[in-house]
């Protein structure tokens, strides 16, 4: 790297991920639209069917950011005002959903709500089954993202309008709401892309009659051999999804202009108003985003007595072996590819831009475009392997990234200056900073692979299944013991889930005390 110039030790950096960005996701986005295009997309979308699925999906996703706001922003509100015992942890515990695999969260929701559900109401075969799904995943989101908008608004803002004799209320409308909407508005563009992209969830909790367009897909693909009208589906979804991360880019860049403000205070909940609030806001984040898991758990240990011996299964071991030696090989590539990234990513816009692609494009279509791009290659462990390694790696760059960022640039070349090499410098004092940083995203890009479900569906062999499409085959077959054994197996997944999440709220804990 030495003997190279600046802009080519980067070009030298940047190529390896971006390689791997090419190979996986932009070439079978290209192939596929090219495919869809090529199927007759205008013909097919006049179809009453397919148009039906399209306008669905739409509309879940619409009424999934609908709800987030309503639920979210109050509860947002009273996180970024109220001091309580806890507080820390409980925004640390909103990173929860975002390392739950989907079938997990799937089953957790058909424990507390399904056929023999917990709550008492059956929500099989409705809408609200999946929409409550939805609000699982997505509310943490909004609410984080409210609780840093609130905290953004300067305390003088807020002072000058109570000052001038507005009240609580009018306060709010008028200065607090206006001044989060923007963090709203970027958090409802991925919450609406989440949902309308969505597979897991919109596969065991919206059935067939509430399919989406990526359950249509796989539907088509799978068990109809009708590659044409998928590619069509999938050319339409892929429009949905680029508007979205469109719009989602705009407002990211406009919330990332650094300033420097004094927020407001937060209180204590002293008052039975106050106290009212903080207890429905805790309420609705504990029936939203705790109950589902709570019902999980409970109905496993309900039914671990009388399939204990499906922990020792070979079908299970196999299972397990797979989901892990696949996870294991995934990271080892994920890892240099997110450091190079990083690395390369450092001053540049594009480069940070990039990691974000294998987010926004929807594993269904990805799996879909390499079937058609590569199709002597799609019963290849290697790029199974390599699939679940794009959407790991970028939480590795972005995490690496962000901390590179952090870094004063005043240390290094103070130790430069003291004859440390490069090597020495990054071995010494660049990487010790950036330790915690790399755990907590490998601890996403963990949860990430040992979840993975999409990809695994399109191109996995019989013999390399997974917990998760264990999990999807158990639901498939008929009789109690095998909802049973899917429940047991759901229940394992998490664990898996709350052990790499365990190690993020460790060392977010570590950092908050330092």
């Amino acid at each position: 790297m030495r003997v190279l110039p600046h802009w080519g030790a980067r070009a030298l950096m940047a190529a390896p991920p971006l390689a791997m960005l090419a190979a996986l996701s932009v070439l079978p986005l290209a192939r596929l639209v090219a495919y869809g295009w090529d199927a007759g997309a205008l013909a097919l979308l006049a179809d009453a069917y397919f148009l039906s699925r399209i306008v669905w999906s739409l509309a879940q996703a619409a009424i999934t950011c609908l709800l987030c706001a309503l639920v979210g922003v109050p509860i947002a509100w009273v996180l970024a005002r109220t001091e309580f015992a806890g507080r820390g942890l409980l925004l640390r515990l909103l990173l929860l959903p975002f390392v739950m695999p989907t079938l997990v969260a799937a089953m957790g929701v058909l424990a507390l709500f399904g056929p023999t559900g917990y709550a008492g109401v059956n929500l099989a075969g409705t809408p609200a089954l999946l929409l409550y799904g939805n609000l699982f995943f997505n509310l943490p989101l909004l609410v984080r993202a409210g609780v840093d908008g609130f905290a953004a608004l300067p305390a003088a803002r807020l002072d000058a309008a109570r000052s001038l004799g507005a009240s609580p209320g009018r306060a709010f409308w008028r200065v607090e709401l206006p001044s989060v909407l923007p963090h709203l508005a970027a958090a409802l563009c991925l919450v609406f892309l989440y949902c309308f992209s969505g597979f897991g969830l919109a596969l065991l909790l919206g059935g067939q009659r509430w399919a989406t367009v990526e359950v249509e897909i796989y539907t088509l693909i799978a068990y109809e051999l009708n590659l044409a009208d998928a590619g069509v589906l999938a050319l339409s979804a892929l429009a949905v999804t680029a508007l979205c991360a469109l719009a989602y880019a705009v407002l990211e860049r406009r919330l990332a202009v650094p300033s420097r403000i004094q927020p407001v205070a937060r209180t204590a909940a002293k008052s039975t108003g106050a106290r009212l609030r903080l207890a429905a806001a805790l309420g609705a984040l504990g029936l939203f985003c705790a109950a589902p898991l709570v019902a999980l758990l409970l109905r496993a240990l309900v039914a671990l007595p009388g399939q204990a011996s499906l922990l020792l299964a070979e079908e299970t071991l196999s299972a397990l072996a797979n989901t892990l030696r696949f996870s294991l090989q995934a990271l080892l590539l994920a890892v240099p590819l997110g450091l190079l990234h990083a690395l390369a990513a450092k001053g540049g816009s594009l480069m940070r831009a990039a990691a974000f692609l294998p987010f926004i494009v929807s594993p269904v279509c990805m799996a879909f475009g390499i079937l058609l791009l590569y199709p002597a290659w799609t019963a290849s462990q290697g790029v199974l392997v390599a699939c679940y390694a794009l959407f790991a790696y970028p939480f590795i760059a972005r995490g690496l990234a962000s901390a590179l960022d952090a870094i004063p640039g005043s240390l290094t070349d103070a130790a430069r200056t003291l004859g440390a090499t490069p090597w020495r410098t990054f071995r010494r004092l660049t990487w010790p900073l950036l330790s915690g940083a790399f755990a907590r995203a490998l601890s996403f890009a963990a949860a990430t692979c040992v979840g993975e479900f999409a990809v695994t569906l399109f191109l996995s062999r019989p013999e390399w299944t997974t917990l998760t499409t264990l999990i999807y085959q158990k639901l498939g077959r008929p009789g109690a013991a095998n909802l049973d054994a899917a429940l047991i197996l759901s229940a394992l997944l998490m664990l898996f889930a709350l052990a790499a999440f365990m190690v993020i709220e460790r060392k977010d804990a570590h950092a908050a005390t330092h």
